[in-house]
This record gives structure tokens, C-alpha cells and sequence, in this order.
């Protein structure tokens, strides 16, 4: 059965693609009913702008700053000039070369882990929700320990116990954030699996997996996909705090490691506010923009919130 039912987020009924349609056809389809939806709201238009500039800077930024970020000189806490625009660190580093390089890791990484977080998510909740029976009992109990537990306190431990670097970090959040969003798709999943589309498909012989992951799942994309703005933010905040406590790899150059250094060398009680300053503002910016375009979706799937 491949015909599907998709919830536009607009006030219009739901769209049904022709059954000939191919599965990559109907996922572009999806995918240009959010695009529509989501540029008439300004929220998410200006969020969309400022995450992307972000984005931008990471994949390009590196390749225009000369200056690699662990170069020294001998200007040490040296304020912004023309020749180091954002200063330098104790050693002598560049701190707008260490900003940029931060800027592509920092965004990777928080991406990465956000996505990863949200196909965790994706994969429980939707076969807890449509399984049923011990199956769910067994994912939903996981599930409830999962949230029970404090998120941040068992990070930083879990953090602290294994090899420092990125990918202990990200698999420490992992790890401790996808319950909340698999709850969500669990309750989701559990109202669709008794629409007609997928009783059709039942009838018409379909796997069960087929039909959680090709009936089911694009009927569920809006609240992926605000779940994965949602969560990037957390991971972009829990990344940085956890960097800043020293739990992460202080070589590679990264938004939360700047403010590490800038910590243990006394640039906030110095005054070097060249240190701590821009990548504070990356942090709380990059913060701004997600939660735009959260909030954007949200206005756009209840129209009450205009």
C-alpha cells in the first residue's frame, strides 16, 4: 500500500499522493509541503537565515582563515587589531582562527548528535507504539527509567568515565536524551496505528516494518522534525557545558573548548572579553535561531499560536 495520508501543516486538508507515486518521490513531496510551510512564517525564515550562516561559516570559514588555530605568536592577551581581529589567547593563539574552526566543529558535532538522537527516538517510538504487546512494554519501561533519570548529572559522569574526545560526548548525550522525543512518537504512533491507511496496508499483505517505516513514518514528519530542531538545541548547550567543565577533547578547537581555556587562564576576572565574549555569542545566537524556527513550527501545526 503506498498510498499516504500527509498532514499539511497549513490549514487545507490532508494531501494524498497517487499510489504509482515511488517511495523517493513522495519523500520529495513531503519535504516541499514543509518547504511552502515553512517560508511564509517569518519566524522560521529568519531562524532558517541564521542557522545557515552558521552552517556556512563551518564549511567554508576554514578554508578562507589563514591562520590555523593552534599557531602562537608573540602577542600575548593582545586586544582586537586589524592583525587578530578577536585577539589572542595567553600563548599567542588567534582567537577569530580558533572561532572559525570552532564554528565548523560545534556545528558538525551538534548536528550529528541531534540527528542521532532523533533516529533513536524515531526507531523506539515507533516500533514501541506499533508492536504493542511485551515489546512495548519492555521499550516504554526503558523509556520511563530514561526520563527519570537526570539528564545533565549522568552526562557529565558518563563523560568523565570514558576516553575524553567528541565522539564520547556525543554518545553520551545520545545516550541520555532520546526518551523524551521517543515518548512523543510512542503516543503518535499509537493513535495512527488504527487509521484506515494502515488497515488497508495490513489487508494488503505489507510487512510490519514496511508499515511503520514506509505508511506510517512520513505521516509523523512535523513532529520529527521539531523534535530534532528541539533536541539540537539541547545538544548544542550540553555539548558546550560539558567542553567547559573540561570533559572534552581541549585540542580541537570547538565554541565550548575556547570557553574552557578562556576559563583556566582567568579571562573573565581579567577582563579579556575578547576570549570569552564571541563564543558565548555564537552559543546563545545559534540558540536564538533553532528556537525561531521551533517556534515558527509550532505556529505553523496550530494556527491559534499566529
Amino acid at each position: 500500500m503506498n498510498m499516504q495520508e500527509i498532514v499539511n501543516p497549513m490549514d487545507t486538508p490532508p494531501l494524498v499522493l497517487p499510489p504509482t507515486e515511488p517511495l523517493h518521490s513522495r519523500i520529495l513531496y513531503i519535504l516541499l509541503v514543509i518547504w511552502r510551510a515553512m517560508t511564509v512564517n517569518r519566524k522560521v525564515a529568519v531562524g532558517s537565515t541564521i542557522v545557515g550562516i552558521f552552517i556556512l561559516v563551518g564549511l567554508f570559514g576554514p578554508l578562507i582563515v589563514r591562520t590555523p588555530p593552534e599557531d602562537t605568536s608573540n602577542l600575548f592577551i593582545a586586544p582586537p587589531s586589524m592583525t587578530h581581529w578577536l585577539g589572542t589567547t595567553v600563548v599567542g593563539q588567534d582567537i577569530f582562527s580558533q572561532l572559525i574552526y570552532g564554528t565548523r566543529t560545534s556545528i558538525f558535532w551538534g548536528f550529528l548528535t541531534g540527528l542521532l538522537v532523533t533516529l533513536l527516538s524515531i526507531l523506539i517510538g515507533l516500533v514501541s507504539g506499533y508492536f504493542g504487546s511485551w515489546v512495548d512494554n519492555l521499550l516504554t519501561l526503558l523509556t520511563n527509567v530514561s526520563l527519570v533519570l537526570p539528564s545533565l548529572p549522568l552526562a557529565i559522569v558518563l563523560a568523565a568515565y570514558f576516553p575524553r574526545g567528541p565522539v564520547t560526548i556525543s554518545l553520551v548525550i545520545v545516550f541520555t536524551n532520546w526518551a523524551w522525543q521517543a515518548r512523543v512518537l510512542r503516543a503518535q504512533t499509537l493513535s495512527m496505528r488504527s487509521r484506515e491507511f494502515v488497515a488497508a496496508a495490513r489487508a494488503m499483505g505489507e510487512s510490519a516494518w514496511r508499515i511503520v517505516f514506509f505508511e506510517i513514518l512520513p505521516n509523523e514528519i512535523g513532529i520529527i522534525v521539531a523534535g530534532f530542531v528541539s533536541t539540537t538545541i539541547y545538544v548544542v548547550l550540553t555539548w558546550a557545558a560539558l567542553e567547559f567543565l573540561g570533559l572534552g577533547d581541549g585540542t580541537i578547537p570547538s565554541w565550548g573548548s575556547i570557553l574552557y581555556w578562556a576559563q583556566q587562564a582567568g579571562a573573565l576576572g581579567g577582563g579579556l572579553w575578547w576570549w570569552f565574549i564571541p563564543p558565548g555569542a555564537c552559543i546563545a545566537i545559534l540558540g536564538a535561531g533553532l528556537s525561531l524556527i521551533n517556534f515558527g513550527i509550532d505556529e505553523i501545526a496550530d494556527p491559534r499560536l499566529r
